[in-house]
């Protein structure tokens, strides 16, 4: 099941009595852990119904006691076990000597109870009783971190369905600028709505203005100065990086550079060099197919694959190893080394 068909069933009262939510990506199981624990219940019945537990100051019997409880005045109860992958789950099987309480209880759930386990940061081992028990016997969901070609379309669907537009270049620039998490996208995109009207199209100019991107210097327009080996372009950028340091960290475009000669040193490996092929290969939008030709150009495979490690090296030495430099030189040494 996904998300959506997760929430669909909850506001439907097609109730499980048991859901692992459990993956890389926390936004989802933030969205469904939201959902259960502020809208499952009515008010009135939180007091007496509903428990929310977090795992790492939590013992298994804790939530076990809590679960076997029958709901007062109502139909359920809630229990919600947040950061699940905090807790300490115990052994995950019977023997002759002694019983497993949990996995007797997911193997056994009361009906009654409506048991959430929020296991963020990483996958519950499908190897597991445990993890077996809770799918027959109830719902597991897993959140699986986007890919970064799959960003630009999670953001035009996010915006479509809140009843916006955006345009191309607007979507890939917040894409590139927010990288793949996606719960710093929607905060990013809901402060940026507040600002413009229901069915209006969102622009670059909005970007701008709204979430605190500079229209002339930005990551975006560095890589596509670099794309251009704008010498002057590159070194005006840098400079406002250096003077807007919070606004600019370098690990953020360290980052965004180095997808972005990924992508070039991806299209020296097709051999298919149309645009809507190079578009489906590169994961960008073929409004963007020329930049990345301009690029290839410029920096053909042998001097792409170098820029690759200068990026890896000035990574370590921007947290400490083997430099005592400051971020704003380091970043000139950086951009001299690519397009020289």
């Amino acid at each position: 099941m996904s998300a959506e068909d997760i929430l669909r069933d909850l506001k439907n009262r097609k109730y499980k009595p048991l859901y692992l939510l459990h993956g890389d990506e926390p936004y989802y199981i933030d969205l469904v852990s939201n959902f259960v624990e502020h809208k499952l219940l009515p008010d009135a019945e939180k007091g007496f119904n509903q428990t929310v537990l977090y795992g790492k100051d939590t013992e298994i019997m804790t939530v076990l006691n809590a679960a076997k409880r029958y709901p007062m005045m109502a139909d359920y109860q809630v229990v919600l076990v947040k950061e699940a992958q905090e807790m300490k789950w115990g052994k995950d099987d019977d023997d002759k000597k002694t019983i497993n309480p949990l996995l007797s209880y997911l193997e056994n759930p009361l009906p009654s109870t409506i048991l959430v386990f929020c296991y963020k940061y990483g996958k519950f081992d499908k190897r597991k009783k445990t993890y077996k028990a809770i799918d027959k016997n109830g719902v597991v969901f897993e959140s699986a971190e986007l890919y970064d070609n799959k960003i630009p379309g999670w953001i035009e669907s996010y915006i479509s369905q809140k009843g916006y537009k955006i345009n191309q270049q607007a979507t890939y620039m917040l894409a590139e600028y927010l990288g793949n998490d996606l719960s710093k996208i929607a905060n990013e995109l809901e402060k940026l709505m507040l600002n413009i009207t229901v069915g209006q199209e969102i622009t670059l100019e909005q970007i701008h203005n709204n979430i605190g991107i500079s229209k002339e210097y930005n990551v975006f327009e560095l890589q596509t100065a670099l794309g251009k080996k704008d010498v002057l372009k590159v070194n005006q950028i840098i400079n406002y990086f250096e003077a807007n340091p919070k606004s600019n960290p370098m690990v953020l475009v360290l980052g965004n550079l180095n997808n972005y000669f990924s992508k070039v040193l991806a299209y020296h490996y097709v051999k298919d060099k149309s645009p809507g092929n190079l578009a489906r290969e590169l994961g960008v939008s073929p409004y963007f197919i020329k930049d990345y030709e301009l690029a290839a150009r410029n920096y053909d495979y042998g001097k792409t694959m170098r820029i690759i490690s200068y990026l890896r090296e000035y990574d370590m030495k921007s947290k400490g190893v083997e430099s005592n430099s400051d971020p704003g030189g380091l970043m000139k040494e950086l951009m001299f080394k690519i397009i020289h």
